[in-house]
Formats: structure tokens, sequence, C-alpha cells
């Protein structure tokens, strides 16, 4: 289906694309109160029911949000959807200074972690703020990722698959 005939499919049932993206955006946003549910009071096994009863609504709600705003309804809700986090998706091609950057704030998280057991050991009162100090790794780690680039992406992902082969160009003369 071509984007022209999905918006232009829009504009004539503009009620049910409405409420479809409403039931839509409620399917996403209603899983991320299950954290907050152990500060409201709810016992370990009762957060785990709710959870459990919480995705199953989520995708009924999914369901129900295709059903009710139609195919070309739906295509357009997940168009603009789509569209919207396209725009803060990582650029391809970064500069040096940038990609350093990157890589530090990429691999700084990571020894930290690997080394803090042992740097804990000789340096006491290093573990008082363990989770402020992971909380701070892990968005270091997340922004790195996206400072990096796409193509870094590409390269991680390469990783995981056993058949990838590395090729290097010229590029790698102007120093990284």
């Amino acid at each position: 289906m071509k984007i022209e005939s999905v918006k232009d499919s829009s504009a004539g049932a503009g009620w049910r694309i409405k409420i479809g993206f409403t039931v839509f955006i409620l399917s996403i946003t209603w899983p991320v109160l299950i954290p907050v549910l152990p500060f409201i009071g709810f016992s370990n096994k009762s957060v785990a029911a709710v959870t459990g009863f919480m995705f199953v609504v989520a995708e009924v709600m999914m369901i129900t949000a295709a059903a009710i705003a139609g195919k070309d309804g739906f295509a357009y809700i997940k168009l603009k959807v789509f569209s919207f986090f396209k725009l803060y998706t990582p650029s391809r091609v970064v500069s040096v200074t940038r990609y350093r950057i990157g890589l530090i704030m990429f691999t700084v998280p990571l020894f930290y972690s690997f080394l803090s057991p042992y740097i804990e050991y000789y340096w006491p009162g290093f573990g008082e703020y363990r989770i402020i100090n992971a909380i701070a790794g892990d968005f270091l780690l997340l922004v790195g990722l996206f400072l990096l680039g796409g193509n870094f992406w590409e390269k991680l992902q390469s990783l995981f698959i056993h058949k990838a082969i590395v090729t290097v160009s010229n590029d790698h003369e102007e120093g990284l």
C-alpha cells in the first residue's frame, strides 16, 4: 500500500483513526505502569499477576485499535508513529571526534562494571553508591551507542552473526 493511498483514505475516517490511535497509544503505555505497582503496595504475587494481565490486555488493545481504525487507518497510525521515532534514530556516518567520544562513553561503563568488584575490595566505601553508579553507567552506555552512529549498530550486530566477515577500508588511516 502506498503512502499516498494511506493519507487519502485517512481523511474520510477521522473519528475511527483518532479512537484507534488513542487505543494504540494506550496499549503501548499501559505496561509502563508495572514498575509503579510495588510502590502502591502490591505484593510480589499481585505484581506478577497484574503484569501478566497487563500484557494480555495490551495485546488485545492493539488488536482492537487495528479493528477500530481499519486496515488503512492502522497503516496510517503506524506510519505516523514510526515516522516520529525515525526522527530520533542515530545518523549513519559520524565524525571522528563524535565516534571517539561515543566509544569512550560506551567502553567506560563496561570497564567500570568489570573492575568495580576489585576496586571495592581495595577501596572501602567505594560501593556505597552502587545504584547511582549503575544508573549513570547505563545512561553513558546508551548515550555512547547513539553517539557512535548507525554504522556502529551494524558492527555490534555483526558480533552476533556467526558468518559475518569484517572488511576494512582504507578510511582507517585518518585515525581512530
